[in-house]
């Protein structure tokens, strides 16, 4: 009993000196972090819109994006994002129940590093959360139809540039793919690729035409991550050995 006595004047007294937070104030502390987290997870060297930052915010589990403020990541200051998340606490001393509150903060997601970690608490706006469609999918690439197009030069024969290039013509590709070709020393070189983002591998599909010989390749990742030369009609031409 006596230390129960102890132990609630205990209590008291540091309720009483400001030491002990409170419930809400923890339970607020608890959607900070979340918050937080998502900045850092938000965070891409990569220069990315508005629309992108916003899908992937939305994404994160326990977080809600209210609003979506700038045009990309590596223009000014970046885009700035107003999340909404979740957090609780629960005093045995002091609460008949948990206590959840819910919090609105600013993220501000730009390539600058200094911009990492920037979250500032905000008054929630009012609406629904956003809803972002998800993202385009890239253009498949004509694998087996460029195989099969191709010419094939017997042996001895001269390969044709122009007729290659009529071949691809009769694809009748995706804007959105990228066609290049190359004649060198009595070859053709055909890539055929999509955007890449800089950072992940790319897609792409390489041809070689030669006096016997029509070669269709997709290069192993390692080859077709950024500044390994794999998509390139460089590779096409003198394919890169395989990686070890």
């Amino acid at each position: 009993m006596r230390r129960l006595l102890l132990l609630a004047s205990l209590l008291l007294f540091a309720v009483g000196c400001g030491v002990v937070e409170s419930s809400e104030d923890k339970a607020t502390d608890a959607a900070r972090e979340v918050a937080r987290k998502a900045g850092e997870r938000l965070y891409d060297r990569r220069p990315r819109t508005a629309e992108e930052v916003g899908r992937s915010a939305s994404g994160i589990e326990g977080v809600e994006v209210l609003r979506v403020t700038g045009t990309s990541t590596h223009d000014g200051d970046g885009i700035d994002v107003v999340v909404r998340t979740y957090g609780s606490a629960y005093n045995r001393w002091s609460d008949l129940e948990e206590v959840a509150v819910r919090r609105c903060f600013t993220v501000r997601v730009s390539t600058k590093w200094q911009s990492r970690g920037d979250l500032r608490d905000v008054d929630c706006p009012d609406g629904a959360p956003l809803a972002f469609a998800p993202p385009p999918e890239p253009p498949r690439l004509p694998y087996e139809a460029l195989r099969v197009k191709l010419p094939r030069v017997p042996e001895g024969g001269r390969v044709d540039e122009f007729e290659v290039r009529r071949r691809l013509a009769g694809l009748d590709l995706d804007p959105a793919i990228r066609t290049e070709v190359k004649a060198d020393g009595g070859r053709v070189g055909v890539l055929l690729s999509v955007k890449g983002d800089r950072f992940d591998a790319q897609d792409c599909v390489l041809a070689r035409v030669v006096p016997g010989a029509t070669e269709v390749w997709v290069p192993p990742r390692i080859q077709r991550m950024p500044g390994e030369g794999g998509c390139t009609i460089a590779n096409a031409l003198d394919p890169l050995p395989p990686p070890h």
